[in-house]
């Protein structure tokens, strides 16, 4: 789910926004036409993505950055203000001629939108976009139809793998450089930290809010699994199996065998992170802007973190952001939004200007996640990676295990009707986690059960 379910941190954000008044959407869509009525051949678009005032460092730099858009660009006007797109409320803001021109979405979003006609096909404005085919070819099939055609542009990849303390891992005699390749050296090394006391965790796992499910999702996919198939007609739950029964025998262990999970479960996210900025947790399973997340919020400190690939090396959790287009945008503002996106996000050009801003305003550098996004194949990613290294201001090779593992890792998205999915398997995570007797077989076709009806109704 790129993020937990309710708060959603990500990586610095860096999109674009606004909200408009409820006019309605159509020649005029929101920021105007494509003269905005006053022949002068201006565009107006509106954009959603900016930061809330209380990120006053994101904001600061994604305020910079339309500025200097504008300037570059004289022709185009951006509207922008905070917020992003939010399922619950987006059928109601399109049909009431609120939606913005230009709106982001998690990768979990486009297939419903154009599976419903709720984004503009963009196909025809993208096809001089000669960057695009620097892009991972599996981003940018997050945004395509059935047919190959395009209806929005990604401009963020990340990944799971597995968070460590590497003081923890020294403390406990194991080596910080050599992280656990399998899940039995998780259990092993997670045994070992367990065992210096003073209530030291080994391993966490969420199982609240949605996060439970989640990160069950992302243990199947590193078993070589899947939590959905959606190879036939109808999607259908794959977790009741071995895979499935495994993911729940390793956290059952750990957690009543070996003692190393601890005794408070029923865990989220800000949960396992303030663990880890004190010091009192082992691992847990992240993305790489957690790393930057519990230095800036939890006192952590870059120095005592690495990251590694998710154990067994036969799958990943894998997410990403980018932006699509109201139906009812113009052509015009289809290509002003365009240009916008790919000065923003997909001109190698800008990537030392982007560090240059995160240097300027404290921000990390180094970590595999943005300035500079992995959404890059061939010589594009070789010179960001590049970037990356020459003006790292945190431990790069702390992530080392990670970056190298990136490219070969095979990634899946999340699943259809993702957080229904993970409300239900919540359950079985709280279950194995919360009672030492926990029937696998039972928990995993009551939850079979459970996904394939809600798969079977009309989304």
């Amino acid at each position: 789910m790129n993020r937990p379910p309710s708060s959603r941190p990500r990586l610095l954000r860096a999109g674009a926004v606004l909200v408009a008044a409820g006019t309605v959407l159509a020649a005029t869509a929101c920021g105007g036409s494509a003269d905005d009525g006053s022949g002068d051949g201006r565009v107006t678009i509106t954009v959603n993505g900016r930061p809330p005032e209380a990120q006053a460092v994101e904001r600061a730099m994604f305020d910079a950055d339309v500025a200097e858009f504008e300037e570059a660009h004289p022709e185009i006007d951006l509207e922008a203000v905070e917020g992003f797109m939010d399922p619950n409320t987006f059928a109601a803001r399109l049909a009431g001629g609120q939606l913005e021109d230009v709106f982001y979405v998690y990768f979990t979003d486009p297939a419903n939108l154009i599976a419903r006609g709720q984004a503009a096909d963009i196909t025809e404005q993208a096809a001089d976009m000669a960057i695009l085919d620097s892009v991972r070819p599996d981003a940018l099939d997050v945004f395509r139809d059935g047919e190959g055609r395009l209806y929005g542009i990604p401009t963020a990849n990340y990944s799971m793998g597995l968070l460590y303390n590497r003081a923890l891992f020294e403390e406990a005699g194991l080596d910080p450089d050599a992280p656990p390749e399998t899940w039995e050296e998780v259990r092993e090394a997670a045994d070992a930290i367990a065992g210096l006391g003073d209530d030291r965790v080994g391993f966490a796992e969420l199982s609240a809010n949605n996060q439970g499910g989640w990160h069950f999702t992302a243990w199947m996919y590193a078993m070589g699994g899947q939590v959905v198939d959606t190879g036939g007609e109808t999607p259908v739950a794959a977790f009741n199996n071995e895979q499935g029964r495994a993911v729940l025998r390793y956290l059952h262990d750990m957690r009543w065998a070996d003692g190393s999970m601890g005794e408070q479960q029923l865990l989220e996210f800000e949960d396992a992170q303030r663990m880890m900025g004190s010091g009192n947790l082992g691992m847990y399973l992240a993305a790489p802007d957690n790393v930057s997340q519990l230095v800036n919020q939890f006192e952590g400190d870059f120095d005592d973190y690495g990251l590694a690939p998710m154990p067994g090396g036969l799958g990943t959790l894998a997410g990403g952001e980018g932006y699509m287009f109201n139906p009812a945008a113009t052509p015009e503002q289809i290509e002003a939004g365009l240009t916008y996106l790919e000065w923003r996000f997909l001109n190698p050009d800008r990537f030392q200007a982007r560090i240059d801003r995160s240097l300027d305003n404290d921000a990390p550098v180094g970590l595999p996640m943005p300035p500079t996004p992995d959404i890059w194949t061939g010589e594009i990613r070789e010179q960001q990676e590049a970037l990356r290294l020459e003006n790292a201001n945190v431990p790069v090779e702390n992530y080392q295990p990670f970056v190298d593992a990136a490219e070969q890792m095979p990634t899946r998205i999340e699943p259809p009707r993702a957080q229904e999915v993970y409300a239900v398997l919540d359950t079985v995570m709280q279950a194995v986690l919360t009672d030492e007797a926990a029937d696998f077989d039972a928990l995993l076709g009551e939850a079979e059960t459970a996904v394939n009806e809600l798969l079977a109704r009309p989304s």
